[in-house]
């Protein structure tokens, strides 16, 4: 296969640092106005600064196996290659200013195809609008892909199928069968109907070690923390945040479906009332709705209540349930605030920020709005969880606030996708809204 030029866009690399360790044996070409933009970024205390060091020492150690000017060869049979070479042909002068380092990146695939014009060259960009700038110029561009899920395709966490009428009635009966269908997931429901009828479906869960389909056991209808499931959907949900044996969760859909409420239920059963876990840890990364407000003052906790606000108001609501359910069993007289399950240590609210270089051990540990990581983001939170630790990730891939990532290249969709094979993973998409009629018709329409 004839060898491909790739010129790289600095989203890419700083979405992927080892991005240009991708492109298998052919051509990666970087221009020097990259380079530029990613010093700019390499002083930051952010995932952002961190990737643009990292890249900077990429290129320090393949500087050592030869020129970047003049290409350095990889293992993969490759080339990467920094250059300051650019050019703007006649049919583009009108069309591309080059006082813009987009412009000056596309310039340099420009020179490219003019140089090589036997081989094909191609602007990789996860900046939509250099890629649509790129082709009117007549070069071909891509999106950065690699990792990536079909989202068409997206693991939902069950599935629903028929059973004949014998079958069906083992099932009523023993509550468990051994599995008739193929291609089930370790920890995939399935919502089966007899063949014909028309009762009601039973949820059942695969079992991948025994092959069989069981009946739900760790959620039956009881409350968690004062609440009970709304629909079939949200009893799968704390099937899977209830059962130990499962340490990573996702619960993905639209807002309203109660996602993080139902975390956030699960874990303080698990420690306030079970003693599972020695602490709730609960955690999201800071990206605004709209336009920053800027620096906060006060302390780290003050600076990070705003972020954590839509906790406060699930806890908030929790409690005041929980509190109904104790006042009818007499169980106790004073409701307990947010504070008190912080002061006694049952509760911990961190910034994403300082988890890196932690250890967690024994922790029920809920990352909300996980689509705002990186899929490098995410590796670095799962990998901090210790012995007995559960870690839960809350999202909706269609809500995302972070340039750059998009609905198949979130940590939380390519960590669903990555996962769904490993037994001590469970992953439930939530689609019907619960809030209210207004907000699920919001999350309908718009």
């Amino acid at each position: 296969m004839e060898q491909k030029i790739f010129v790289l866009d600095t989203n890419v690399l700083i979405h992927n640092p080892r991005a240009m360790f991708s492109f298998a044996d052919n051509h990666v070409v970087i221009p020097i106005v990259v380079i530029e933009e990613i010093d700019q970024f390499k002083k930051g205390l952010d995932e952002k600064g961190r990737n643009a060091r990292q890249i900077g020492r990429y290129l320090d150690d393949l500087r050592q196996n030869g020129a970047l000017q003049d290409g350095v060869p990889t293992d993969q049979g490759g080339i990467i290659q920094v250059t300051v070479k650019r050019e703007i042909t006649d049919a583009a002068a009108n069309l591309i200013f080059m006082d813009r380092n987009d412009n000056l990146i596309i310039g340099t695939a420009l020179y490219f195809k003019k140089q090589y014009p036997d081989k094909q060259v191609v602007l990789v960009s996860k900046d939509v609008n250099v890629r649509i700038k790129a082709d009117t110029v007549g070069i071909r561009a891509e999106n950065f892909e690699t990792g990536t899920i079909s989202f068409d395709e997206f693991y939902t966490g069950w599935t629903h199928e028929e059973l004949d009428a014998e079958l069906f009635q083992d099932i009523l009966s023993s509550k468990v069968i051994d599995n008739p269908f193929e291609n089930l997931y370790p920890n995939q429901y399935v919502r089966v109907t007899r063949k014909g009828d028309g009762d009601d479906p039973i949820t059942l869960r695969y079992d991948h070690e025994k092959n069989t389909l069981h009946a739900l056991m760790h959620y039956r209808g009881d409350d968690v923390f004062g609440i009970t499931a709304r629909n079939f959907e949200q009893e799968m949900a704390l099937d899977l945040l209830l059962d130990d044996d499962v340490k990573l969760v996702s619960l993905s859909g639209k807002a309203g479906t109660g996602k993080t409420l139902l975390a956030i239920a699960a874990g303080l059963k698990k420690v306030v009332d079970e003693e599972k876990y020695k602490r709730l840890v609960v955690s999201r990364p800071i990206s605004p709705l709209g336009k920053d407000l800027g620096y906060l003052p006060g302390s780290k906790a003050e600076k990070f209540n705003p972020w954590m606000q839509p906790i406060y108001d699930n806890m908030d609501i929790l409690l005041s349930a929980h509190e109904e359910k104790a006042d009818r069993s007499g169980k106790i007289k004073r409701r307990a605030s947010i504070d008190d399950l912080l002061d006694f240590g049952f509760l911990e609210l961190e910034p994403l920020t300082y988890i890196r270089g932690r250890s967690l051990p024994d922790q029920f540990m809920i990352i909300d709005e996980a689509q705002n990581l990186s899929p490098h983001e995410m590796k670095t939170i799962i990998t901090r969880a210790g012995m007995n630790t559960k870690i839960v990730l809350t999202g909706d891939p269609y809500q995302i606030d972070i340039p750059y990532l998009d609905a198949i290249s979130n940590g939380l969709s390519v960590a669903v996708e990555k996962l769904k094979g490993e037994g001590m993973v469970g992953h439930m998409t939530l689609d019907k809204g619960e809030r209210s009629a207004l907000a699920d018709l919001a999350a309908k329409y718009f």
